[in-house]
């Protein structure tokens, strides 16, 4: 499977260049066999270096390399892949919020997909009160 598309790959070079943004992740990879969730939001001008919110145990901000990814040799020949249905939605820190609540990026995805809601109770779509 192709990792990223040339879209993806440009949009995360362009959030690289402008590190001082609460980004939306533009890619999730994970494994299909278990544990391991990475979303990505940006990528070094190097094309390896990706920075975003990984989870292979406990979910954390960081870098890691996308040659790495490539390289993991999982069960029936199969590697990391790519979600092609993913689409990020929310900047990276709610997504990070999320999963240390709930101790994952998938438990976090349901949290913030199926019930509409975002960490502290709030609906992504709600409109701000005025007093």
């Amino acid at each position: 499977m192709i990792l990223l598309t040339d879209t993806q790959r440009d949009r995360l070079l362009a959030n690289g260049r402008d590190r001082d943004q609460d980004h939306i992740p533009v890619v999730k990879f994970f494994n299909p066999f278990g544990a391991g969730v990475w979303l990505a939001t940006e990528l070094d001008e190097d094309g390896d270096i990706m920075f975003g919110l990984a989870d292979i145990g406990y979910p954390e901000l960081g870098s890691w390399s996308l040659n790495e990814l490539r390289s993991i040799r999982l069960p029936f020949g199969m590697g990391i892949e790519r979600d092609l249905l993913f689409t990020g939605d929310f900047p990276i820190s709610v997504w990070a919020k999320a999963a240390r609540e709930t101790g994952s990026i998938r438990d976090a995805e349901r949290l913030l997909y199926r019930s509409g809601r975002l960490p502290g109770g709030t609906r992504p779509d709600a409109e701000p009160r005025r007093s």
